[in-house]
């Protein structure tokens, strides 16, 4: 690498392009292709949507509508059927109270969103990709490993909800492991509509979407809600009579809400726009157009998750298993042995959430349930395809065929999922979506950190990294997030009251801690922390180039010359 003074020259020389500073630090460029290569390396991005040129107004429907997609292919996370078990379970066991804490996650998704949009706009590469170029090999690999970890862990839930709708639907015919397989399969042909034109792919996507508005919203008019306890419990942060259970479903929303493959996913769905990175305007545009979208698209998984726990609150707070069972039997329900003679609190999961809607509102509102359950699974569960395929070319930069890396990557995902689904039923797997949900939330740190290090990189975002403030409530954010996260996986461990699992708990724990440390590490050099850098491989320090520290495994070539 160049002297500092050589670093110190170039960045006062550095040449203006559109009224972007282009130095040798200013911008990441996507790695070159292959010159000979069979078949395009793409994924979702075969065709590019163009931006129609409207440079009189200061704000264009015509351009939101171009940028509009992939923040609604991003918020299908937010609706899939981990989430909808989630909402499910706060209405029964905390009524309203919680709603607040729903928003509230949401609100910090859009933001964590945010920041992911902003950097695949800005560098032209997806986080993935970021990361492959800036972290040295090993801690790149793990990395990778743990990402991989929670797309297995949200895959399962989402195939498996899809396996469950399927079940309910054919009033139990199809058993679990073949919804499996055909969730499967029809998410491979899914996923090629793509072929057909990207806006096609996008407009599936809404159409999911709105079947899930439409089934939720169907059992949320029939409920009837109370619209007073509900505005009361979404906009009051406070939670009266509520202890350590209604704690641990608060937590359990913040995990459910905020998944860690979908900043992967989200950073790279945003590269689908066309957009001159070397135009300043142009970038700052984007940007502007894609929040605007985000949070539409966010707003709208809002209401739909409001919709499941407003039905849950209103119908079956309070209920206990004896009422529910007396109902099921008087309705001639063959679900009765679901819920025993006892006077326990009604404890729900997507399956049992089905049966009592049926007990309660009639059959139609357990099919309704149903397709709204399978829109959930199956939309989510192409986009978890998505996200492993961008997080594998990404990491470990692969050059496979399109059709190689599909298979791929559902493999990964299939053969746990099947082993559940063949040795599980549909009445017994409560306890491994707890086990998942723990698994994502650890996996957290593993997105959060990295996304809010490269934001704030004046080397890698130029002009549009992240500011003081974003700096410094990105970092309150995600260190709140974190600790939170961290509290459900301990209150988790704790609850298997097994010595054998504490000790290995303990042990993969000081492991776990080194990496996440590891990476803060990184980020806190990254926001400016430069009493850190005693490990800089900088003779200098990073007092006047923190930027450059994450730099030292770019190419050669992009790092030296300009």
């Amino acid at each position: 690498m160049k002297s500092m003074q050589d670093g110190d020259l170039l960045e006062e020389d550095s040449p203006q392009e559109n009224g972007v500073q282009t130095n040798q630090y200013s911008s990441i460029s996507p790695p070159a292709s292959p010159e000979v290569q069979e078949e395009p390396f793409s994924t979702y991005f075969e065709d590019k949507v163009p931006i129609p040129e409207d440079v009189s107004q200061v704000f264009s429907f015509r351009k939101l509508w171009a940028f509009t997609g992939p923040g609604f292919l991003m918020s299908i996370a937010y609706l899939d059927p981990g989430n909808i078990e989630s909402d499910l379970q706060s209405g029964a066991k905390a009524g309203f109270k919680l709603l607040w804490v729903l928003l509230l996650a949401t609100i910090i998704g859009l933001l964590l969103q945010r920041l992911a949009a902003r950097l695949g706009v800005v560098t032209g590469m997806h986080l993935a990709e970021v990361c492959n170029r800036q972290y040295p090999t090993v801690p790149r690999i793990i990395l990778w490993l743990m990402v991989e970890l929670a797309i297995i862990g949200s895959d399962m839930q989402e195939v498996i909800g899809c396996a469950i709708a399927l079940n309910l639907l054919s009033v139990g015919r199809i058993p679990l492991w073949v919804g499996v397989l055909i969730t499967i399969t029809d998410t491979f042909v899914f996923l090629f509509l793509d072929k057909y034109g990207l806006r096609k792919l996008e407009a599936f996507f809404g159409f999911l979407i709105t079947v899930m508005a439409i089934s939720f919203g169907y059992e949320y008019v029939l409920v009837k809600p109370d619209q007073k306890e509900l505005l009361k419990g979404m906009f009051l942060p406070y939670c009266a009579d509520c202890g350590p259970v209604q704690l641990e479903q608060a937590v359990g929303i913040v995990g459910a809400v905020i998944m860690p493959h979908n900043i992967y996913l989200h950073s790279a769905l945003v590269k689908s726009r066309e957009v001159d990175r070397k135009n300043k305007k142009e970038v700052k545009e984007a940007n502007k157009y894609f929040f605007i979208e985000s949070a539409i698209a966010l707003f709208i998984s809002f209401l739909i998750n409001v919709f499941v726990v407003a039905v849950f609150a209103q119908a079956f707070y309070n209920k206990t298993n004896m009422d529910v069972n007396e109902e099921c039997n008087a309705t001639g329900s063959p679900h009765i042995d679901l819920f025993p003679l006892n006077n326990g609190t009604l404890e729900v999961d997507i399956y049992k959430g089905g049966v009592v809607l049926g007990c309660f509102f009639g059959p139609a509102a357990l099919y309704i349930w149903a397709i709204g359950i399978l829109a959930a699974g199956q939309s989510s569960t192409m986009t978890g395809t998505y996200s492993g395929q961008f997080v594998m070319e990404g990491f470990l930069n692969l050059r496979w065929s399109r059709f190689a890396r599909v298979l791929l990557t559902r493999s990964i995902a299939i053969t746990p999922t099947l082993l559940v689904a063949i040795f599980q039923d549909t009445r017994h797997l409560t306890g491994m979506n707890d086990f998942l949900n723990v698994l994502q939330s650890m996996q957290l740190p593993f997105a959060l950190i990295p996304i809010l290090t490269f934001t704030s990189l004046t080397s890698i975002m130029n002009e549009f990294a992240n500011g003081l403030v974003w700096k410094i409530s990105g970092g309150v954010v995600i260190l709140m997030v974190c600790a939170i996260n961290m509290y459900f996986v301990v209150v988790y461990v704790t609850s298997l009251s097994s010595v054998l699992l504490y000790v290995l708990a303990a042990l993969l724990s000081v492991a776990y801690l080194c990496f996440v440390g590891y990476l803060a590490w990184h980020c806190l050099i990254a926001l400016g922390v430069s009493c850190l850098d005693f490990g800089s491989r900088m003779p200098m320090g990073l007092s006047r180039h923190t930027d450059i520290y994450l730099l030292n495994d770019m190419d050669s070539e992009s790092v030296v010359e300009r």
